[in-house]
């Protein structure tokens, strides 16, 4: 209010003495009001916005040069550091990075977070089914052993979310739509984000990014083009007693006429994406 009173002083000192006694109570209140609401406004805006700190811990991990080139050569397709922006990880967080595979995000967490934060590196037993999986994974294995903050845990789908703390974010990228399909059990949805919710923190993040499927796809479009609908994951998410917080076009890609499998080479690494944020009430 302090701050308020002298914006209003020095507005006043500018004008004339006449023009300042012929204002009323309420030509003040006015003005009062809208200089708290200008206030606001700046502050609502910059919440949306990582931190200076933040932003430059992002800018400074995707730049690393000891990153392989495997992650690197993906970067364009990806764009992590505004993927990552917009998920809200700051330094110290507790993040579970969910169907890591060979630790491409597990690697830009691990480095945001720093060493008074963890990531959880969950691989599901169903992906081995893959044959190139046990490599990848065992790459991420390797990875582990020279970063401390980094805990690789192989389970099936519902026990690899058992976690030691309580997470601020949960990670999950290109592999929600899987959680449907037969190869994974398929998995109880309902279950599975309801475990989520539960190890998150009051106020922690669940970030779903994922290959948009065409509106009205059949139900079997995760089996068939391993896509799904956005409105779909809201539904199923917000279904666990999560707030959607909002959503990223920064994947999106309209040339996608969404009807062709993510593996096609006409579309590989081009899919139309969606990345949606959610909330755990405080």
């Amino acid at each position: 209010m302090k701050i308020i009173s002298g914006f209003i002083n020095t507005r006043l000192t500018h004008r004339t003495k006449e023009r300042s006694l012929q204002r009323t109570p309420m030509q003040i209140l006015a003005v009062a009001f809208a200089a708290c609401a200008l206030a606001f406004g700046v502050i609502a805006s910059a919440a949306g916005r990582p931190s200076p700190d933040v932003s430059a811990a992002l800018a400074a991990t995707v730049a690393d040069p000891s990153r392989p080139d495997s992650d690197t050569t993906r970067d364009a397709d990806r764009k992590p550091q505004q993927t990552l922006a917009f998920s809200g990880i700051k330094p110290g967080d507790q993040v579970a990075d969910y169907g890591a595979d060979s630790g491409y995000f597990t690697r830009l967490l691990s480095s945001v977070v720093g060493p008074k934060g963890h990531v959880y590196a969950v691989e599901p037993t169903g992906f081995f089914k893959y044959q190139s999986f046990p490599k990848n994974v065992a790459e991420l294995q390797g990875y582990a052993v020279a970063h401390p903050n980094v805990t690789v845990t192989i389970a099936a789908a519902l026990e690899g979310l058992k976690f030691p703390e309580k997470l601020d974010l949960f990670w999950i990228s290109q592999i929600y739509h899987d959680l449907h399909d037969e190869f994974m059990g398929p998995v109880d949805i309902a279950a599975f984000n309801k475990a989520v919710y539960n190890a998150l923190k009051p106020g922690g993040f669940y970030v779903i990014l994922d290959h948009s499927a065409a509106l009205g796809a059949a139900a079997n479009v995760t089996e068939t083009l391993h896509r799904i609908e956005s409105s779909t994951v809201r539904r199923e998410v917000e279904a666990a007693g999560f707030k959607f917080d909002s959503e990223s076009s920064i994947l999106a890609n309209p040339a996608d006429p969404r009807t062709a499998k993510v593996f096609d080479q006409t579309i590989r690494g081009h899919t139309d994406q969606f990345i949606l944020k959610f909330r755990k009430p405080k």
